[in-house]
């Protein structure tokens, strides 16, 4: 009797500290992430996550570990503190060592001079669509433009030092808004080519939301800007849909990608732009279309040796994709949305088109597989194509990300009709927004947009 006393109150001894020690991970992990940011890819924070409703965690973040909220703050107001106390000059503010599978990479962080809006706001507030931000390498300067329109430029030499030594460029952005009754929701993208200078501008009128093409003469002391492209497609809500990137293409042309804009109808519809990526002749500035069935492409990239058109693109709830459309061969380039889609839909969304929208697979409906998708989302952006050099043995993709806070490796195999994932750079609490590869001085160039701030990996 006394020993079945003492197994009973043993195990229930075992299973006390268990309970404790799940209690005290829980609480520690919670502590983290509220504390430094957490790698939104970790699955065992994902799990929580799908235990505990987010409304739950804001409230267990205000209330019981206020301590650890009030500290991340504080850490975030010395580091802005500090920014502002050297002018926004563009000084290094960190510096650390990161590894990718073999390779040691040096990371140095330097202070972008562009306001931080107030993020806690999310991507539902219109005035945060202002603090996406771009960067672009041309002739031997790094050019970067802020969501509301600000352009500084400096010598990308500097990248090699600690101080990076900006230069205002002014612009006639505003004058542009004036003259034509509209205000700007925000920049979409930076791109320089033969000496001129393009934007992609959401804009609000009378009419509604848009996104149009701008260019200039690049003029250091002033880029006056005039209307290039304009898509002629407007839709009456804010939304982050809008795509807008702005890529180099064959025969003097530009790629232009457009997201749907919430418009479900349009991206299956070819008389309209939305939900497109495509071609614009710069002489004739007519366009053709390139592929259809997009979500929100942010991403894309021109591989002239294989004739490929690279775009990244948000899915839904996850299914981030990474599509490849072979120029060559000449099927038709519809990559499915809103019909397929490895993630899931938003409550109430799966209703907006036919009963088969949200389909996993994407060849099943006759539409393009994406060559990588990613479930949860890591809030894809900007891609680049890597060969030979520091950073990639073969062929590599390094694509960047916002949510998860991460550059993906991917190798480019099985010529080029494959990619395999070889690990990622974790840069905990940078939403990185856009990525350049500078060949001269063998750098990743990153902008991050929490601070802001410019990143590199050498």
């Amino acid at each position: 009797m006394k020993l079945s006393y003492l197994k009973k109150k043993g195990f229930l001894t075992i299973l006390i500290v268990i309970f404790l020690s799940l209690i005290l991970y829980l609480f520690l992990t919670v502590s983290d992430i509220v504390r430094y940011g957490y790698d939104k890819q970790n699955k065992v924070i994902e799990s929580i996550k799908k235990i505990i409703p987010s409304r739950y965690i804001k409230k267990i973040t205000d209330k019981v570990f206020i301590i650890s909220n009030l500290e991340a703050k504080n850490d975030f107001l010395e580091l802005q503190l500090r920014k502002y106390e050297q002018g926004n000059e563009g000084q290094k503010f960190n510096h650390k060592f990161v590894k990718l599978n073999d390779r040691e990479y040096d990371v140095n962080f330097f202070f972008l001079p562009f306001k931080r809006l107030d993020t806690n706001l999310g991507w539902k507030a219109e005035s945060n669509s202002l603090r996406a931000h771009y960067l672009e390498i041309y002739d031997e300067k790094l050019f970067s433009i802020s969501g509301y329109g600000k352009i500084v430029y400096f010598e990308k030499k500097n990248l090699l030092t600690d101080y990076l030594d900006f230069k205002n460029l002014p612009n006639n952005i505003n004058e542009i808004l004036v003259k034509s009754n509209s205000t700007l929701i925000g920049i979409r993208d930076l791109f320089i080519i033969n000496n001129k200078v393009f934007i992609s501008m959401m804009i609000r009128n009378e009419n509604g939301i848009t996104i149009n093409l701008y260019n200039g003469d690049l003029n250091l002391k002033k880029i006056n800007f005039e209307l290039f492209f304009e898509t002629n497609e407007y839709w009456e809500n804010y939304n982050v849909f809008s795509g807008g990137r702005i890529e180099k293409f064959k025969d003097e042309k530009i790629l232009f990608s457009i997201g749907f804009a919430k418009n479900y109808q349009s991206p299956q519809d070819k008389k309209s732009l939305l939900g497109k990526i495509i071609a614009i002749d710069l002489n004739t500035k007519n366009a053709e279309l390139i592929s259809y069935g997009h979500r929100n492409p942010q991403g894309l990239y021109y591989q002239s040796d294989q004739n490929i058109v690279i775009n990244t693109e948000h899915g839904p709830k996850g299914g981030d994709e990474i599509n490849f459309n072979f120029l060559n061969f000449k099927n038709d380039k519809n990559f499915g949305w809103p019909r397929v889609s490895y993630g899931e839909a938003y409550k109430g969304e799966e209703k907006l088109f036919e009963k088969d929208t949200f389909k996993k697979s994407h060849k099943e409906l006759g539409f393009i597989e994406p060559l990588k998708y990613y479930v949860p989302s890591i809030g894809i952006s900007e891609i680049i194509y890597l060969e030979n050099n520091s950073f990639c043995k073969s062929k590599c993709l390094w694509a960047s990300s916002l949510r998860a806070n991460s550059i993906y490796n991917l190798n480019v195999i099985n010529d080029f009709n494959q990619l395999s994932s070889d690990g990622r750079i974790f840069l905990k609490g940078d939403r990185i927004r856009d990525i350049e590869y500078d060949k001269d001085l063998d750098l990743v160039i990153l902008l991050s947009e929490n601070i802001p701030s410019i990143i590199t990996i050498k």
